[in-house]
């Protein structure tokens, strides 16, 4: 194992225990997950996502779930109403990344509005 090598905080808890896992880095402390070439474009300036009202969202932003959505791999459900904190934006299909009582995870904009 080469001792060298740093690796970046964790975008999601921002503590400094990840660590490379095939194509991705795995943060010890929370789990998440996230891809090591989203690291060369991490300030995702210009980045720009709407939700299902057309408001603009921004990293920090509460959201609210606009209908029930099926966690996928599980039988949970998280439910419309369902207020979400501190959000973080990302490229992708799933454009925001959230901590919710199922977990952390991705969900796609047009199932939030801003709260």
């Amino acid at each position: 194992m080469n001792t060298n090598t740093i690796t970046p905080p964790c975008p999601a808890c921002k503590e400094d225990m990840s660590y490379p896992d095939g194509n991705n880095y795995v943060c010890a402390q929370c789990g998440h997950e996230w891809p090591m070439m989203e690291i060369a474009d991490e300030p995702e300036a210009g980045l720009i996502v709407k939700d299902a009202n057309g408001n603009l969202l921004a990293d920090g932003d509460s959201v609210t779930l606009i209908k029930d959505l099926k966690v996928k791999g599980s039988s949970t459900t998280l439910k419309v109403g369902t207020k979400i904190k501190g959000i973080r934006l990302v490229s992708g299909d799933h454009e925001v990344d959230c901590k919710t009582e199922a977990g952390n995870m991705l969900l796609k904009a047009c199932f939030l509005k801003k709260a």
